[in-house]
């Protein structure tokens, strides 16, 4: 380049604002605004600051975003109380085009009386006798009411809850109805009746002869068409005390809007309850009975005092609660509580605070109050149903054993660590309190979207208590399903698989119960030691004879128990070792078998024999107490305690 065309370039840069000058140094402190060649340390530092600020902002904004969460601090409209204003009413919507499944909820505690007969002291009486009904929708969701019930472990659930052997002085539970009403109590006297003394009549042949001119042929005067003196044949004759079974599974009144099966598999993690409260009752009562803890209703009443001072509600009041889970908790928590009128008018709504405190807030966007009560359904986190019954034993104010005796009938025959699925509901029969106050359980029946119980409660003459379906089997049966301490999380079914060591299509004899190491198993059923030993790919291994040709093995365990010899007898229940991973094995869980005739089935659907049957000589009376449960659970009654639902 010639020195013109440089001297033009120099002159083109330096109009430009670029000149020569000496590498750039972060000395900045000799003037106060820096020079082109100097770097600022405040200015550095300002913009590192600036953006490591803008990140964390920014992983937090995502954070929330992915938790569910909308904000971690109360928002400006929870703490408003300006009543917003008036709105056509809204559909609440999320940010999905998935409709929020929602299903009819019923919870109805009632008192049916009827007419019983009894003998005392050798005289026969007829009186007036309560029993309490419960008819309920299983909980779809776990609030704090369930919060700190035990682990499900059906061996020690079972072992207490056996049959209860009475003593000969204790009274008697009586079911046995009177075909007719009574007001009061009514002594019946039996007198012989003399048949050489004719008795005297009370009307003359005359009287009755015009007696039946004035009603029998009257009635046909005038009528122009055919009459029968019988009953017309398209009229169903029904015998109030027939076993029947519309009482519970055709009455229309626990309606699914959804279908049974859930194919929604959207997890929603906010849900909404609408109850109305039927009969005057404190709101402190309603809100307990509704998932909120003593802590929350006493906040609760300290924030609405100033704006809805009674701390009753009355008959038709309508409550929303909005339940929202928490992180780290397995429980719901209710995020948002509003009262209303019995005509849907908005009187006071509190929101909770990331500090578990209730605020005052502005009401929710309106909505159609349906006619029955209804919950919205978080189908990704359906309670268990050992949770579920526990749940809603809870809200009816059953005492934890009678939840427990309800749980044991079906621990046998049901998978009570499955979800429930919506409109599965649950049915209860409690005799009149005795002098402590105890209500005896006549009949439990449970209605699930796959199976159908009912358990029937029966005293023996040498007093035991035990419980029997309608062909007069108890719900224990020959065998367990899931022989250890909890139950365990089913990790691979029974049937063909890939195998997760060998990679091979093969049979899988069995199902994989996981559980920690050092899980006690159980026996499955009474039965004889046939091997207890290491076995090739099993780990160490137990196998039991039982009788009729079922025999059961355990396998991959870290410890056989002390005492398993070949030859040795076991009861249901005892301990015959530990969860591990001996073996071929991925981890600690149980592989159990169940063989019949040397043939391996599927544990957790074959069909079990029941451990127990009822004795025929007691069947018939069985059948009469069965007729007059079910005539006590046909019976209309008025709610008495509806404000819990």
């Amino acid at each position: 380049m010639n020195a013109v065309k440089r001297k033009q370039d120099r002159a083109l840069l330096k109009s430009a604002g670029f000149r020569d000058a000496a590498a750039l140094s972060i000395n900045a402190l000799r003037a106060n605004a820096p020079e082109s060649k100097e770097v600022s340390l405040k200015w550095l530092s300002g913009i590192v600051l600036t953006g490591v600020t803008g990140g964390l902002l920014m992983a937090a904004v995502l954070y929330v975003s992915f938790d569910g969460k909308r904000t971690f601090s109360t928002p400006y409209e929870a703490l408003s109380i300006e009543a917003p204003a008036a709105t056509a009413a809204v559909q609440v919507s999320t940010k999905t085009d998935r409709v929020r499944p929602t299903a009819a909820t019923r919870s109805d505690k009632e008192t049916i009386e009827a007419s019983i007969r009894e003998t005392v002291d050798g005289v026969a009486k007829i009186r007036r006798q309560p029993f309490e009904r419960i008819r309920a929708t299983l909980a779809t969701s776990a609030t704090s009411l369930s919060q700190d019930i035990p682990t499900y472990d059906p061996v020690s659930l079972l072992s207490r809850n056996q049959p209860v052997s009475l003593p000969s002085d204790t009274r008697t539970i009586n079911t046995d109805i009177y075909g007719a009403e009574v007001d009061g109590e009514v002594t019946v006297v039996q007198a012989a009746l003399p048949l050489n003394t004719p008795p005297q009549p009370t009307i003359s042949d005359l009287r009755a002869a015009e007696y039946v001119r004035a009603t029998v042929e009257g009635a046909y005067t005038g009528f122009d068409g055919a009459a029968l003196a019988y009953a017309p044949t398209d009229v169903q004759n029904i015998n109030p005390l027939s076993i029947v079974r519309d009482g519970f599974t055709s009455v229309a009144e626990n309606i699914s809007i959804v279908p049974r099966t859930n194919l929604d598999g959207s997890s929603i993690s906010r849900t909404e309850r609408i109850l109305t409260v039927r009969e005057t009752a404190p709101l402190a009562d309603v809100l307990l009975k509704n998932g909120f803890t003593q802590a929350m209703v006493t906040s609760i009443e300290g924030a609405i005092k100033n704006v809805f001072p009674s701390t009753t509600l009355n008959a038709g009041i309508k409550l929303r609660i909005l339940f929202g889970s928490e992180v780290g908790a397995n429980t719901q928590l209710p995020y948002r509580m509003s009262v209303y009128t019995s005509k849907a008018q908005h009187i006071v709504t509190v929101a909770r605070t990331d500090k578990g405190q209730y605020v005052l807030g502005l009401a929710p966007p309106e909505i159609e109050f349906p006619e029955e009560d209804s919950e919205e359904i978080d189908v990704a986190n359906l309670p268990s149903l050992y949770r579920s019954i526990f749940e809603t034993g809870r809200k009816h104010d059953l005492p934890d054993t009678t939840i427990e005796r309800i749980i044991a009938m079906f621990a046998y025959d049901l998978d009570l660590t499955k979800k429930i699925n919506a409109g599965d509901s649950i049915e209860l029969l409690f005799a009149e309190p005795d002098a402590q106050g105890h209500k005896e359980l006549l009949y439990v029946g449970l209605k699930l979207a796959t199976a159908e119980r009912h358990m029937y409660r029966h005293q023996s003459d040498d007093g035991v208590v035990d419980y029997y379906d309608e062909n007069g089997q108890t719900g224990k049966k020959f065998l367990m399903r899931r022989p250890l301490k909890g139950g365990g999380k089913l990790r691979s079914n029974y049937g063909y698989r890939r195998h997760p060591i060998f990679k091979t299509y093969k049979l899988h004899t069995g199902v994989d119960l996981s559980a920690p190491t050092g899980t006690p198993i159980y026996a499955a059923g009474d039965g004889v030691v046939k091997r207890a030993q290491w076995v090739s790919g099993y780990g160490r291994y137990v196998e039991l004879t039982h009788a009729n040709g079922y025999r059961t093995a355990y396998a991959h365990m870290t410890r056989i128990a002390s005492g398993m010899q070949p030859g040795t007898r076991v009861r249901q229940g005892q301990i015959i070792g530990y969860v591990g991973s001996t073996g071929y094995s991925t981890g600690p869980h149980l592989h159990y078998e169940i063989k019949i005739n040397g043939r391996t089935v599927d544990p957790l659907k074959v069909r079990l024999p029941r451990d127990k049957a009822l004795p025929n000589k007691y069947r018939r009376k069985f059948d009469q107490t069965i007729a007059q449960i079910q005539e006590l659970m046909d019976r209309e009654a008025k709610p008495i305690n509806v404000a819990q639902r």
